[in-house]
């Protein structure tokens, strides 16, 4: 992410804590998730994508990984994001406008790693995805979830890396994470900002958040508004 440098560095740059710290920006977050939010279509292929008239910001994990969970608990919304008891189902990129008119959009990608998929239809994801992310100019930051009790796999990794090589700004966030120790959390974003660190395209911070307890859901409607912009 490029940013106009000035004497007052960005909170991305230097201050990672500045963006939950901001009143103004908290007090927006909460009025716009609580605002209008619609699902406005399904894309299968890129020829199906909506006008790029306003920023998105993308949802990208594993398919088990609770995306469609979290995205309900940050909209406050229980049947948003459809959730499936049959992982890798979702194939097509799903859009969601913030606001009437929208201000912006979230985006959930079809999530991938689930060992069952046809190899087809891997391909399929595979092409999809690395299609939006190369040539979408919409696109602000992508948010890649990991589950807390198992941290990063290599299907992670290959993510990461297709991110970096699309030069797409992006964050980790932490799922699930009531479900382990407070200590295992912590070593959990230890050793997840310590990989995030590695990646040209990857931001410093790691949020940890839990769909059921609300964990984290505040500090991910802030950075949603932060990488908007």
């Amino acid at each position: 992410m490029t940013d106009e440098r000035d004497q007052q560095p960005a909170p991305d740059e230097t201050n990672p804590e500045a963006e939950r710290d901001s009143p103004e920006l908290a007090e927006k977050a909460r009025k716009l998730f609580s605002g209008p939010i619609a699902f406005l279509k399904s894309a299968p292929s890129l020829q199906f994508l909506p006008t790029a008239d306003v920023g998105e910001v993308a949802f990208a994990g594993r398919s088990n990984v609770g995306k469609s969970s979290l995205l309900n608990a940050l909209t406050n919304r229980n049947g948003l994001a459809r959730t499936s008891n049959t992982p890798g189902r979702t194939q097509e990129l799903n859009f969601f406008d913030v606001g009437a008119p929208p201000i912006f959009r979230l985006v959930d990608m079809p999530g991938y790693g689930f060992a069952k998929a046809p190899k087809d239809i891997a391909r399929k994801w595979r092409h999809l995805v690395n299609d939006y992310l190369r040539g979408r100019q919409a696109l602000k930051r992508a948010l890649v979830l990991v589950d807390s009790r198992h941290g990063l796999k290599d299907v992670d990794r290959d993510m990461l890396k297709m991110l970096d090589e699309a030069a797409v700004s992006y964050r980790l966030v932490l799922t699930k994470s009531d479900k382990i120790k407070p200590t295992e959390l912590a070593e959990i974003e230890r050793l997840t900002a310590e990989e995030a660190r590695k990646h040209p395209a990857a931001h410093p911070e790691i949020i940890a958040t839990s769909s059921e307890t609300g964990l984290g859901i505040d500090r991910l409607r802030r950075a949603v508004l932060e990488a908007i912009g």
